[in-house]
């Protein structure tokens, strides 16, 4: 086995110097003035010919390149140092640069939407933008539903310091959380968010209770901060909808996600339909655990061997092999990404919470963010944020705008690399305890897909809802989230988190409204996939890249069709993908028998 891999990563090697980095800055400059090219190339009245219009889709690809590796590096100084002030200046360039960015694509979409509908025809069969016909015909659709292209681009200037600005005073207010943990030893440890988030699955019920309890402290003395945070994010939101004439809040994160109501509505209900399933697992995991209901700490709480502590490098040899009897291309893509310290685990004071995959597609790399404390919970996280890098690996010779790949189908090859590690290792374990800790861990999934995320998603509903009559209190807020809790899992929750909205970043993200339900999607579709993995054998590998190259240039709805032959827009793929949750129940339940 391999031994001592890198747990904090390397950012030098595409800006040297970090937040204070000479070449960084040359980059933002050199983009500054790409943008300010293509500008005045779409000031001029002329600019209208297929030629004309395939060298500003070069140029625009070109930045929107380097800005996405540009945003992934303050992201990451960010999230391993959350009071690098340096690195926040930095987030203020590159977010200044984007609202241009935006503005620029405002006009170039407006160029698109004017052309008639032969010219229109005419550009899209020339060869030099077949690879990015289906992003360009998308960008004219939305374009004639948006407000006029200067009322736009005021719109993204004024986000910088109102929208987006909100969103990044989240990480100010992260930054300024403490937490007060008492070790085993009787020491007495200041703990960051990143940190203190891990106690919460400990396998010691009197850890998890006190560490949830100074959590929720913690949270509540930063509500009106975060309460005052999201209210304007959400304000801003509506007010824009409003002035594009769009009455719906899904219709944006619907378009993003590039999927149909009636597919979301499906998916929905099918999980709906079978929650049943998932009760019966809560009511035996409370059994085992000794108590009525589970509080909110214990539903992630390991059962068996799964409360083990797995070190670093046994956990990346572990990934890599069961990644190898999928795909020998993406398990060798693994093992060089431990090696070459592509991944922040590092568990250390001063981190965000939670764990993320960004690309940096100029350099042809991604990096994975997490803080690893050793719990299979770990594991799957590791193996989720293995399956985005992968995803855009694979991905990394396609033009700019190809690569635009949709949060649903992001999670969809994430997801899917967690099914590998988790079958394969469920075949493998010999044990009883190891084989149940495996088994509670994938079931662990299926809870957080179908109720949790649906927690999250009426809970965002509902509070959109209620922000159109004006500010929404803290004590508002608490009753929302409690309430959504409680019925996406079905009252099966003893102590609920109603400050749960305040501690998740997801709420605060202003690039991706309702960061929620597309987890689920990938999750279900990526079960369908995998059947169909298991079914064709090792051949299937080859299928699956082709998959994931097409996920920034179809709709779901063609890219199921397309690559499994289903309908997404019907609820019978959606309940077969969710039936195979009652196997690993049913598989649990009798495990545990007494």
């Amino acid at each position: 086995m391999a031994k001592g891999y890198p747990q904090s990563w390397d950012l030098d090697v595409f800006y040297e110097g970090g937040s204070s980095s000479p070449a960084f800055l040359q980059e933002l400059k050199g983009i500054e003035g790409d943008i300010g090219k293509l500008d005045s190339a779409l000031l001029t009245e002329a600019g209208t010919g297929v030629s004309d219009i395939a060298e500003m889709t070069e140029l625009l690809q070109s930045v929107l390149i380097r800005l996405r590796q540009s945003e992934s590096f303050v992201s990451c100084l960010l999230a391993q140092n959350i009071r690098d002030s340096a690195a926040s200046a930095r987030n203020d360039n590159v977010k200044t640069l984007s609202a241009k960015f935006l503005g620029v694509l405002t006009r170039f979409d407006n160029r698109l939407r004017g052309l008639d509908d032969g010219k229109w025809k005419e550009l899209l069969a020339d060869e030099t933008l077949a690879e990015v016909a289906f992003n360009l015909n998308e960008r004219r659709e939305l374009a004639k539903q948006k407000m006029a292209p200067e009322l736009e681009a005021l719109a993204g200037d004024l986000a910088v310091d109102g929208y987006h600005g909100w969103g990044d005073y989240y990480n100010l207010i992260v930054s300024r959380a403490k937490f007060n943990d008492i070790g085993k030893d009787g020491e007495k440890r200041t703990l960051s968010a990143g940190q203190m988030h891990n106690r919460l699955s400990d396998g010691d019920r009197e850890v998890r209770q006190a560490a949830f309890a100074e959590w929720e402290r913690e949270w509540s003395e930063q509500a009106e901060l975060c309460a005052e945070t999201l209210n304007r994010i959400s304000g801003f939101r509506l007010k824009l909808y409003e002035k594009r004439g769009w009455d719906s809040v899904l219709k944006e994160p619907l378009q993003m996600n590039r999927m149909s109501e009636a597919t979301l509505t499906a998916m929905w209900d099918s999980i709906q339909e079978s929650k049943q399933v998932l009760v019966r697992y809560l009511e035996r995991k409370a059994k085992l655990l000794g108590v009525k209901k589970l509080d909110w700490h214990d539903v992630e709480a390991p059962i068996g061997s799964a409360a083990k502590i797995i070190p670093y490098d046994e956990a990346a040899a572990f990934i890599v092999e069961q990644f190898r009897t999928f795909s020998p291309e993406l398990a060798d893509f693994s093992e060089a990404a431990f090696r070459e310290g592509w991944i922040e685990a590092e568990d250390r004071a001063g981190k965000r919470p939670g764990g993320f995959c960004t690309a940096f597609p100029k350099s042809g790399q991604t990096r994975i963010f997490m803080t690893y404390s050793g719990s299979a919970s770990n594991i799957s996280t590791l193996a989720h944020e293995l399956g985005h890098a992968y995803h855009q690996h694979v991905m990394n010779d396609l033009p700019g705008l190809a690569q635009e790949y949709a949060m649903n189908v992001a999670e969809t090859a994430s997801t899917f690399a967690e099914l590998i590690v988790s079958d394969r290792a469920m075949k493998a374990a010999a044990e009883h305890d190891e084989k149940l800790g495996l088994l509670e861990d994938k079931i662990q999934r299926s809870v957080a897909f179908f109720m949790n995320i649906h927690a999250r998603f009426l809970f965002e509903t509902r509070f959109f809802a209620r922000r159109r009559e004006g500010m929404v209190s803290v004590e508002e807020l608490n009753a929302l989230m409690e309430e959504a809790q409680r019925e996406a899992y079905c009252d099966m929750l003893g102590e609920v988190h109603p400050h749960f909205w305040a501690s998740k970043l997801h709420f605060y993200l202003t690039d991706v409204p309702f960061y929620n339900f597309p987890y689920t999607f990938g999750y279900l579709f990526s079960a369908g996939i995998y059947a169909k993995a298991l079914k064709e054998g090792s051949d299937f590998k080859n299928q699956y890249v082709a998959l994931l190259r097409d996920t920034g240039r179809m709709s779901v709805e063609q890219l199921a069709q397309t690559h499994l032959g289903v309908n997404v827009e019907e609820k019978d793929f959606w309940r077969d993908a969710v039936a195979l949750t009652a196997v690993d129940v049913d598989q649990f339940i009798e495990m545990t028998n007494e």
